[in-house]
């Protein structure tokens, strides 16, 4: 009785049995080439039971998957929270599952493949348990390492931050001085203008009083002016520079050609670009024209039949002989 085999290391049908089959030529030499590529990935793992290593999570590399031959799917590669990862976790944990290692005596025994090899492709509970060891002191140095990450970045951001303070400082003290020095001068005139209101007041009182006293200084009256020649800005005039002259006005309207010139050039130009002896180019549209415009057609809006209108045309030209003579001289 034929039994049919399928194969999953040779990908291919055996229509002779298993038994047979895996003892082919082709069939050990694509195990053992099967076997050796999914050593290497083993022995990667492998290395981390000593030193395990915690990264930083990254979805595009600690999100990878491989595929175990031994249980035929895929296992993740990494293990991560989302924040922190540990590389060849996933790994490490399948290859310890009891699933796994019955996977692993199954392949072995369909494939007869070499039994000193398969105590590789699983691990045992002792070396997961050190491995775990391993990931606490990872963990505990990965978190050292980012405490000190993250006071390096508060000083960095304070020293930042002072040295804001100090351009700061240093650029609003000229300011504060400018400001201090322009209240003591406005002080001043205040203080100045008063003082000249007194003497002012004081010497018209004695100029009134004793006409023959005159004040020995002559101060200038800073107070507010009117001005008497009409409206102003703050009494809702039109300011000065918004009134319009009558030589900007004309001198505005002297620049460039006049509207009707203008259209009478382009009318022109449109005309100069169409070919010179086309049919009505000499024709005057501004010369009048009565109804009798319209040519003579002749005949054409008749009544009647043709004959008749040929005959009526004849008669009023004066050629009603010229039938004859062509049929005389033929």
């Amino acid at each position: 009785m034929m039994v049919v085999y399928e194969c999953a290391v040779c990908r291919r049908t055996a229509f002779y049995g298993r038994r047979k089959h895996v003892y082919e030529k082709g069939h050990r030499e694509r195990l053992q080439a099967l076997l050796q590529a999914f050593s290497d990935k083993v022995e990667a793992a492998r290395r981390m039971i000593a030193v395990a290593v915690v990264e930083k999570f990254n979805p595009r590399e600690h999100e990878e998957k491989y595929w175990c031959h031994c249980c035929e799917e895929e296992v993740g590669r990494h293990i991560s929270d989302g924040s922190v990862t540990v590389l060849y976790g996933g790994m490490l944990e399948h290859m310890c599952s009891p699933e796994h290692k019955k996977a692993v005596n199954k392949f072995w025994w369909t494939h007869q493949a070499d039994v000193k090899l398969k105590a590789r492709f699983f691990l045992s509970t002792e070396e997961f348990d050190r491995f775990k060891s391993s990931v606490t002191k990872a963990l505990e140095g990965y978190e050292e390492s980012e405490d000190v990450l993250i006071k390096q970045m508060a000083d960095q951001i304070q020293r930042v931050e002072e040295s804001r303070r100090e351009i700061l400082q240093n650029t609003l003290e000229p300011i504060q001085h400018d400001e201090g020095a322009e209240e003591e001068s406005w002080d001043t005139s205040v203080h100045l203008q008063c003082s000249a209101t007194a003497s002012s007041s004081g010497s018209v009182s004695s100029v009134r009083g004793n006409p023959s006293v005159m004040p020995s200084t002559s101060l200038t009256y800073i107070g507010q002016q009117v001005a008497h020649n009409g409206d102003n800005v703050h009494t809702g005039a039109v300011p000065p520079w918004m009134i319009c002259d009558e030589e900007d006005t004309t001198k505005q309207q002297e620049i460039g050609p006049a509207l009707e010139g203008f259209l009478k050039h382009k009318e022109k130009m449109v005309l100069k670009k169409l070919p010179p002896k086309r049919v009505g180019a000499n024709f005057d549209h501004n010369t009048p024209t009565d109804e009798g415009w319209l040519p003579s057609f002749g005949r054409v809006w008749n009544s009647g039949r043709r004959w008749q209108s040929r005959h009526q045309y004849r008669k009023e030209s004066g050629n009603t002989g010229t039938k004859r003579k062509r049929n005389e001289d033929m």
